[in-house]
């Protein structure tokens, strides 16, 4: 670990955490993780681990912070060293900044990411599956993204680009499944089922990061209200870390017996969902997640150049 990286992140269940006056040590099943000591300002402790008080008192007087969650990603309270301030310098640059600025990185990686994941599986099936004008239409809008200049057009865009999407990609599934667009809960097939567990799970993963680097989560640019920048860093990483996944359970992994749908929800069974959360663990990558958190912390408080990954 670098300077570079001052949050760690331990996420699951069934972690020992330590720590000596010079190392934390960080032990999951059969990988160990060390970090110098002084080089670690912020613990993220994510699920149900073992946390040595060696580790607790160690970390705070080398000045470390230790913030706990739920295993979904939900803060839930931290320990910090007596005399503890929080990086203020990074809360008052995201008040500062021109929301702008970030927002149309954020709205065109989310337009381009989407994108780039419906011409990957028409070149990979062959099926056509665009209807007249529609791959045209996604390109057009991908270019007013880019150069929008109000707010209100990115989200406009933004919403209709994301509408368009999921519809398309409900003629790559079996229509048996019952999915022709994303809807908001409460979740009626197991394939907008599925999303929102990828999604809420890739959302975790986000937030962890931003309390991690002090940024407020509910301070976001292309999005608004709580959770507002989590929305922000997924929008973008929704095809290539859930999307990719969820659909290939959709066609390939699951069966009838898989879940249940009433007048009211659709359940997923448990074993089903465990699978779909195992798959997901993989294809969800924090290390990238981590990097975009940096690479904003720094625009914000050096004017260093903002860009988005999301491929």
């Amino acid at each position: 670990m670098t300077a570079k990286e001052p949050w760690i992140p331990v996420f699951g269940y069934g972690g020992h955490i330590k720590a000596t006056a010079q190392e934390l040590v960080i032990v999951q099943g059969n990988a160990t993780r060390r970090y110098p000591l002084q080089a670690v300002k912020h613990l993220l402790v994510v699920g149900g681990h073992t946390l040595h008080t060696s580790a607790v008192t160690n970390l705070l007087k080398a000045g470390a912070v230790i913030t706990f969650f739920d295993i979904d990603g939900t803060p839930v309270g931290c320990l910090s060293p007596y005399g503890y301030r929080p990086d203020e310098a990074v809360r008052r640059a995201q008040e500062r900044a021109s929301p702008h600025r970030f927002a149309q990185p954020f709205a065109t990686a989310g337009v381009q990411s989407r994108l780039f994941f419906l011409e990957e599986l028409y070149n990979r099936s062959g099926q056509d599956i665009f209807y007249a004008g529609e791959l045209d239409f996604l390109h057009q809008a991908r270019e007013e993204v880019a150069v929008s200049v109000t707010m209100e057009e990115l989200r406009r865009l933004s919403r209709l680009v994301a509408d368009m999407y999921y519809e398309i990609l409900s003629r790559t599934i079996p229509p048996e499944l019952g999915f022709r667009r994303r809807t908001s809960r409460p979740y009626l097939d197991p394939v907008n089922a599925m999303f929102s567990l990828g999604y809420a799970m890739l959302y975790g993963n986000c937030c962890v990061s931003l309390i991690g680097a002090h940024l407020d989560p509910d301070l976001g640019t292309l999005h608004e209200g709580a959770g507002s920048l989590v929305h922000d860093l997924i929008e973008p990483q929704k095809a290539a870390m859930v999307d990719r996944t969820v659909l290939l359970f959709a066609r390939d992994e699951i069966s009838a017996g898989d879940y249940e749908c009433g007048e009211k929800r659709c359940y997923l069974d448990g074993n089903f969902s465990a699978r779909l959360v195992a798959a997901l663990r993989k294809s969800i990558d924090q290390s990238r997640i981590d990097t975009q958190v940096r690479i904003l912390r720094d625009a914000l408080l050096t004017n260093a150049e903002f860009h988005v990954l999301y491929w």
